[in-house]
C-alpha cells in the first residue's frame, strides 16, 4: 500500500512528528499542513504517513525562527534551489539580528562601566562655505545604508575632477532627522571659491553653507563612542550656551563612521551667551 493511503489519527501523527495537536490544528487553519481528510460529523483529522516529512520540515523551520510565509514558501518551492534561496535569505536576516544583538550587548555592558571623562569642548566660528554635496531626504532607518555609498561617490568626484578641497568630508544632520525620524541628510566637501564647472555628475550638487558658530568636541574610535560625545556636547550647551535651529555638523578627520579608528569632530550650532 502506498504511504499516501495509510491514515493516521491526529494523536498518532502528533507523536510521530513531535508537533502538538494544537500546533497541527493551527497549521491546518493556516493551510500549511492540511490533513488528507476531516470527518464532517465530528471534525476528526486524519493524516497520511507521507505527510510526516513535511511536518518535520515545518517543526525544524519554526524552531529556526522562520515565519509562516517563509515556511509556506519552502514547502511550495518547486526544487532544492528555490528552497535554498528562501533559507539563505533567512540566514542573512539571522546574521543581521546577531550583529545587532552583539552591538546591543556591548552598549549594555558599557552602561555598567564608569562613564568616560568628558571630551574637551572648544568653540569655532565657521565662515560661509561653498561645497560640493550629496543631499537626500531620508528616514533615519536608512541613514547608515545611505552614508557610505554617498561618501564614496562624493570622494570619487573630488579626486577625479581636480577640485581644490578646502577641508575634509563632512556631514549635516538636521534636528528633524532625529526628532521626526525623517530629514534631509547632507554629505559635503568644502571647496575653494570658484572651484568646479557647471556640469556635475550623478547626485553631486553645489551648495552654499551659511556662517555658523559651533561648540566642538571630537570622538576617537568606534561608533560606540559617538553617543557619549553628543551627550557631553548637548549637556554643555544646555548649561552654558543657547543652541540654535541649525544642523549639527560632523567632520570626518580620519576614516568614516563604522571604522574602528575613526576620528569624528562634532560641531553643535550655538549662540554664545558668554565669551
Amino acid at each position: 500500500m502506498d504511504d499516501r493511503d495509510i491514515r493516521m489519527t491526529i494523536g498518532d501523527f502528533s507523536r510521530a512528528t513531535r508537533l502538538s495537536a494544537k500546533a497541527l490544528r493551527f497549521y491546518h487553519a493556516e493551510g500549511i499542513l492540511v490533513p488528507v481528510s476531516v470527518d464532517p460529523r465530528n471534525g476528526y483529522r486524519l493524516y497520511s504517513v507521507d505527510q510526516i516529512a513535511d511536518a518535520q520540515v515545518i517543526r525544524t523551520l519554526r524552531g529556526l525562527g522562520l515565519g509562516l510565509e517563509d515556511v509556506r514558501a519552502v514547502l511550495a518551492a518547486p526544487d532544492v534551489t528555490a528552497r535554498a534561496q528562501v533559507l539563505e535569505a533567512h540566514a542573512s536576516r539571522l546574521e543581521a539580528q546577531l550583529r545587532q544583538t552583539r552591538a546591543s550587548l556591548g552598549a549594555l555592558r558599557r552602561l555598567l562601566e564608569p562613564p568616560p571623562p568628558h571630551p574637551p569642548i572648544s568653540y569655532r566660528r565657521v565662515s560661509a562655505t561653498t561645497a560640493f554635496a550629496i543631499q537626500e531626504p531620508l528616514d533615519l532607518s536608512r541613514l547608515a545604508d545611505w552614508f557610505r555609498p554617498a561618501a564614496e561617490e562624493l570622494m570619487r568626484f573630488t579626486r577625479s575632477s581636480g577640485v581644490a578641497g578646502a577641508g575634509p568630508l563632512s556631514g549635516l544632520w538636521p534636528d528633524a532627522l532625529f526628532v521626526d525620524g525623517r530629514g534631509v541628510a547632507t554629505l559635503y566637501v568644502p571647496v575653494t571659491e570658484g572651484s568646479g564647472g557647471a556640469a556635475l555628475p550623478g547626485r553631486v550638487r553645489r551648495i552654499e553653507l551659511p556662517e555658523v558658530e559651533l561648540a566642538v568636541a571630537t570622538s576617537v574610535g568606534p561608533d560606540e563612542n559617538v553617543p557619549g560625545v553628543y551627550a557631553a556636547l548637548g549637556a554643555h550647551v544646555a548649561r552654558h550656551e543657547l543652541g540654535i535651529d541649525a544642523p549639527v555638523r560632523e567632520t570626518y578627520l580620519h576614516g568614516l563612521p563604522g571604522d574602528p579608528d575613526a576620528t569624528v569632530e562634532i560641531g553643535w550650532p550655538v549662540f554664545r551667551v558668554a565669551r
